[in-house]
């Protein structure tokens, strides 16, 4: 499996245009894995704040899932991320991306709101890929 996970707000970046669509294109164009989770929460902000039909959306969401390989989401992917929630104080919805990104094997988190530098459970380190570009 790829070593780098991608967050909602990476994969949402690429309907932007500028250096973080930039970044974000260059990074998704080497490859890594996303969850179930990821693909929901980018379908929501397709749907409801780029104004995508159902179909568009989907286009979108099948390119993504062409370059990254998908991970489901399952009861262990909610345990874990029920504890790493706890443990780090994390929101229910960024717990379960870092729970399918550790259980996945990834070694690096890409994003934007989670505590960049952060590494979690001495295996996952997140980073936001956006930090030099401010």
């Amino acid at each position: 499996m790829a070593a780098d996970f991608f967050d909602t707000n990476v994969i949402l970046y690429l309907l932007d245009d500028g250096l973080k669509a930039d970044r974000a294109e260059a990074l998704l164009a080497q490859g890594g894995t996303i969850s179930v989770q990821v693909l929901n929460e980018a379908l929501v902000n397709c749907l409801r704040k780029a104004r995508m039909s159902h179909d568009e959306a989907g286009e979108f969401l099948f390119g993504i899932r062409d370059f990254c390989e998908t991970v489901e989401l399952t009861v262990g992917t909610h345990d874990v991320g029920r504890a790493l929630a706890a443990r780090y104080k994390l929101s229910v919805c960024d717990s379960m991306i870092v729970a399918a990104a550790l259980l996945s094997g990834c070694t690096r988190l890409w994003s934007e709101d989670m505590q960049d530098r952060l590494t979690v459970e001495g295996r996952l380190k997140i980073v936001n890929p956006f930090a030099d570009a401010a």
